[in-house]
């Protein structure tokens, strides 16, 4: 399997001098299409900072990273127009869903399609596929207000795959969850990678999320190591 997402020593340091602190301490490890990985740990351990970087909204210190074969850092030079390239290669998936209120379910997943040059028909036949294929197309028409909570984070994984990326980001997707449709939609995402060949990297602070991962990456004081999966359920 191709890698989709390649870490080499990524770093980050916020402030300078006697402020300075290392939020994030080098790590590597790499991402293939149609795996699913976990970075887990505790909140302020550095997690989240990963993440950032990898979604080109936080430059690292000191590292590398290539997604999809294209440096996209190299020790503080950017390689790419930020914008653009994520909206070609990387689908996020918010804790909050951040879907905008006032556009129905349908529309929320074809804007990011029209962002991306999509437009008219095709973008709405796209778009109906895709909450067809996530089982809620009969809310297509729905504002997110009139949406459950599962509901808005199919939509919102919906708008992820829409301009079909081969990098899916998600920040404490079950978080706002209970625990049966937290492992309903870690099991989606699971299928996305599976039949999309996606690579999807999920951040979760919660243990109970991590049993369907391929790969459980655990951080912890801005230190990462990779867990097996049965030490990491018995820990817990």
């Amino acid at each position: 399997m191709a890698a989709v997402v390649e870490v080499e020593g990524v770093s980050k340091t916020f402030g300078s001098g006697s402020l300075a602190v290392q939020a994030l301490k080098p790590c590597s490890f790499t991402v293939r299409e149609g795996e699913l990985a976990a970075l887990e740990g505790p909140s302020g351990s550095g997690k989240s900072t990963l993440l950032l970087a990898i979604s080109l909204i936080l430059e690292p210190t000191t590292g590398r990273i290539v997604i999809n074969g294209q440096e996209i850092y190299n020790n503080g030079r950017t390689g790419v127009d930020a914008r653009a390239f994520r909206r070609r290669n990387i689908g996020f998936i918010f804790q909050q869903h951040n879907l905008i209120p006032f556009l129905t379910a349908i529309e929320n997943v074809t804007l990011v399609m029209q962002l991306n040059g999509v437009r008219g028909s095709e973008a709405m036949r796209r778009a109906r596929d895709l909450l067809g294929y996530l089982e809620i197309a009969n809310r297509a028409d729905s504002l997110p207000a009139n949406l459950s909570g599962g509901e808005q984070q199919r939509v919102a994984i919906g708008r992820a795959l829409a301009n079909e990326p081969p990098l899916i980001l998600a920040d404490e997707p079950t978080a706002a969850l209970d625990t049966e449709r937290g492992h309903k939609v870690m099991a989606l995402l699971k299928t996305i990678a599976r039949e999309r060949r996606s690579a999807v990297i999920a951040v979760t602070h919660d243990h109970r999320m991590i049993e369907g991962f391929d790969t459980v990456y655990h951080l912890e004081d801005g230190v990462m190591t990779r867990v097996e999966k049965a030490a990491a359920a018995a820990a817990h």
